[in-house]
């Protein structure tokens, strides 16, 4: 997950809403991670946030 295509910090409000959107959909939080996400522009990445959820079936 990134906020913005280029550069940019994930806000705080941003995640938040991303994550309780999911919960409302059944899924469950399990892990978040930074991770080094590589961009289209260019040879280097940015930092972003790798997310990971589980939903029971």
């Amino acid at each position: 997950m990134r906020e913005k295509m280029v550069g940019g910090k994930m806000s705080g409000d941003r995640l938040e809403k991303v994550l309780n959107e999911h919960a409302q959909q059944g899924w469950q939080l399990k892990a978040i991670t930074t991770a080094d996400v590589k961009g289209r522009i260019g040879p280097s990445g940015t930092e972003g946030l790798l997310v990971t959820f589980e939903r029971s079936s």
